[in-house]
């Protein structure tokens, strides 16, 4: 049965309309009520109590709600998917009629159907599910179990119970989508060491959402290793569960409660059929939305472009390969259903008709019937979405690149074909894109401290805003620091001997300005070399606020004195970084080459530095990338003295290659221009000095208005994150092997992934929450 193209709008904003209108009912109804017994409560509230036990120390009552809270959200979600299909003949007898009526006694029949349809839905929910549970939960919420945040603070939970196998898998299902998280990546690794924790412990909960990728991954392998037949097969059931995951994803946005849409006012589009039409869009969009989230591969910002007809087109050819020549004949067939026109698609179709001969029957085998429903399907969709932007002032973005131009009104083309064009060049340029900085820097600027020297700019360092100045500190100051960071190798800024958060073979060791100022006025270490640790910096800020040319001040961000040593014997056989590729003010995606400036990210940090201590170790070289992470473009070794300076946009991917022997010393540095974000431990360690009555000299301006080497006035005051990260606290202790705490608060209306329970930033080093993988 299919209905007339005319009826197909008013059937489905009536459906919306009437389905929502009862859902709202429901929670209107029931909105009192916590819980029925034997009814699905809602895994939001489990979840909040959960956290709250959490806080409180009950390790037992947080993990059962913890628990609970998972194992409700997927049973929320089974439900839905059994109601949806239990109701789907429902009113099927009225249904059947719509063919056959029109006019106002067709829009009457259409909603008596959907009426039936929807009853029964909210009969079957209410069997199952209590009122509340039916609720529609917040983005917080959403949020929170897109990111898996519950296996984070699950991880922690059983590590506290002595529950060591729950929380490895914990803690790997939370990694699993969260790659660059390091805290949980060197937690893994000491599970790995821990006593009755096997390899088995170390196992994805979430794998059924993930079988798609699984299968994608291993169709990639067999075509390496030429197992064409075995690739085929691998491709076919991908694109099966593919469209399985897409199809379940479908089904949550229509059985799911929605929000009404807010009144616009007596003659702004209040009435029922302006409301029918809002909510049908939007439950369009979100199925629409579905190709987006299926084509995200877990721990990823932004989804693989074409998944679909990717995985159609290595289908075909595999299948060619392997000799299935009908077969590939119906998979190139249901790509250009996609493609209709595209040339090496018909040029490869004629190719397989050559090769089967007179083989007429293999020659006329049709696109593959799922793939032309959902070809079909979607399409329809579209028409009624671009209907809702001309006409309804909707929003809609597009997830698909294949949409055919004839589906756009006449109104919007000129505007699509720009966007389309746009992204179809950006596709081409492909890894020759080339990023632009717009940091505000413009290297070259003088140099105002004698005896400093340009070693290499941006033309030997092959790229934009980068610099590598000598003699920016003498081999005494060198040695001063050296013996500074020798003396509080135990007692400085947290790490106490621990592995470095970025490899377990490397010891990590750091000092801020502000410890060293405490560590001095406990007599532990000189007064003047604390003095010359925070005068290095102003020494720094002058040199690369002159060079790049700073249209505005700069503030100190973070200083950072860092030791990373090799830890002997773990050596060998070992292919990580000491620091992975990361750029410092946003997240580095190398698959797509995009940098997305947002949290966990410093997005606050302008202009980054390191300025080396000594050269008396194997590696440890600060290395360039291009956006791929991979492709080395410039390497710097280091030696005392040598300062590198570059803006940290995505312009400077950079990694620091593996510390093999010896001891790597460096003072890591970061500048903002916002004055928001100015390090409050430097004003801390000031106000002491001023306290004793040894106040800082403050930077003076020299007759041409650049400053000169001084103590700082600037004094900061950063945000409590950047405080607390320089502190090093939040370890889970008590075990054969310490874990640092890992957990985000899920209240915290920043949603920063990179908080401990207590609200402190747990990353330490150069930039470290952000730095990727090594491919």
């Amino acid at each position: 049965m299919a209905l007339h193209p005319h009826h197909f709008t008013v059937y489905v904003a009536s459906h919306m309309v009437t389905f929502t209108l009862l859902h709202c009912i429901i929670a209107a109804s029931g909105s009192g009520i916590s819980s029925v017994l034997g009814l699905l409560p809602s895994y939001d509230a489990l979840y909040y109590s959960g956290v709250r036990a959490y806080f409180s120390g009950e390790w037992e009552k947080a993990a059962e709600l913890l628990e609970k809270s998972v194992v409700t959200k997927e049973s929320l979600f089974r439900v839905r998917r059994q109601c949806h299909d239990d109701c789907a003949s429902a009113g099927r007898e009225t249904l059947d009629k719509l063919d056959s009526q029109g006019g106002s006694l067709w829009d009457l029949w259409a909603l008596d159907w959907v009426q039936q349809r929807a009853e029964c839905l909210r009969f079957c929910m209410g069997r199952s599910v209590t009122p509340a549970g039916q609720l529609p939960v917040s983005t917080d919420i959403d949020y929170e179990f897109g990111t898996r945040n519950p296996y984070n603070f699950l991880q922690v939970t059983y590590y506290k119970m002595e529950k060591l196998q729950k929380a490895a898998s914990a803690a790997y299902t939370f990694f699993v989508a969260n790659p660059s998280h390091l805290e949980m990546r060197n937690n893994i690794e000491k599970y790995r060491r821990m006593e009755g924790v096997t390899e088995e412990s170390f196992h994805d909960r979430e794998i059924e959402k993930e079988k798609h990728w699984a299968l994608y991954d291993s169709a990639l392998l067999s075509e390496a290793s030429s197992d064409w037949a075995q690739a085929a097969e691998k491709w076919k059931e991908c694109v099966n569960e593919t469209l399985r995951q897409t199809e379940e994803c479908r089904v949550q946005c229509e059985v799911a409660s929605q929000v009404l849409p807010e009144d616009r006012g007596e003659n702004g589009g209040s009435g029922m059929y302006e409301k029918a039409a809002a909510l049908s869009l939007s439950l369009l969009s979100c199925q629409q939305a579905c190709v987006t989230q299926v084509a995200t591969r877990p721990g990823r910002i932004s989804a693989q472009e074409d998944f679909l007809p990717t995985q159609l087109e290595h289908l075909h050819i595999a299948q060619f390969k392997a000799g299935d020549i009908a077969g590939a004949v119906q998979t190139l067939r249901s790509l250009l259903l996609f493609y209709p026109s595209d040339t090496d698609s018909l040029g490869n179709l004629q190719l397989y008709y050559e090769t089967l001969g007179g083989d007429t029957e293999s020659q006329g085998t049709q696109p593959a019937q799922q793939i032309a429903t959902y070809v079909s399907r979607s399409l329809q969709e579209k028409k009624l979405l671009y209907f809702g932007v001309e006409n309804l002032d909707f929003s809609f973005i597009d997830p698909d690149l294949w949409t055919p131009e004839d589906v756009v009104p006449e109104s919007l083309k000129e505007t699509w074909r720009a966007e389309k064009e746009k992204q179809n060049e950006k596709m081409k340029q492909g890894e020759t894109e080339v990023q632009t900085d717009d940091s505000g820097f413009y290297a070259g600027g003088p140099i105002p401290q004698v005896g400093v020297t340009i070693t290499m700019d941006d033309e030997a360092l092959n790229g934009t805003n980068r610099v590598v100045l000598d003699g920016v500190m003498t081999q005494r100051e060198c040695d001063t620091i050296l013996q500074l960071a020798t003396a509080v190798a135990s007692a400085g800024d947290g790490y106490r001997g621990r592995r470095s958060p970025h490899t377990p073979h490397e010891k990590f060791e750091g000092l801020t300005v502000f410890r060293a100022v405490k560590l001095a006025q406990d007599g532990m270490v000189n007064q003047s070399d604390a003095r010359l640790l925070h005068e290095l910096g102003e020494r720094v800020r002058v040199l690369l606020h002159s060079y790049f040319r700073s249209p505005s001040g700069l503030f100190f961000s973070f200083t950072h004195l860092v030791c990373r040593s090799a830890i002997t014997g773990d050596q060998e056989g070992r292919l990580d970084l000491s620091h992975p590729v990361h750029v410092d003010n946003c997240l580095l995606e190398p698959d797509t080459r995009q940098c997305w400036r947002e949290p966990p990210a410093f997005t606050h940090r302008d202009l980054s530095a390191v300025l080396y201590l000594n050269d008396d170790f194997d590696g440890g070289e600060l290395f360039f990338t291009d956006m791929d992470a991979k492709t080395v473009t410039a390497q710097v070794k280091p030696s005392c003295g040598r300062l590198v300076g570059f803006s940290s946009g995505p312009v400077n991917p950079h990694g620091v290659s593996a510390v093999t022997a010896g001891r790597r010393c460096a003072l890591a540095l970061w500048f903002t221009k916002e004055k928001l974000h100015r390090d409050m431990e430097r004003e801390e360690a000031e106000a002491l000095w001023d306290a004793d009555g040894k106040g800082l000299l403050k930077p003076q301006e020299d007759k041409e208005g650049s400053a000169t080497p001084g103590r700082s006035s600037r004094s900061s005051r950063s945000s409590q994150a950047e405080k607390e990260k320089s502190r090093g606290r939040g370890r889970v202790t008590g075990g054969k092997d310490e874990l640092r705490e890992t957990v985000l608060h899920p209240l915290n209306k920043k949603r920063n992934p990179t908080l401990d329970p207590c609200g402190r930033t747990k990353w330490k080093g150069e930039g470290g929450r952000k730095a990727k993988e090594r491919l």
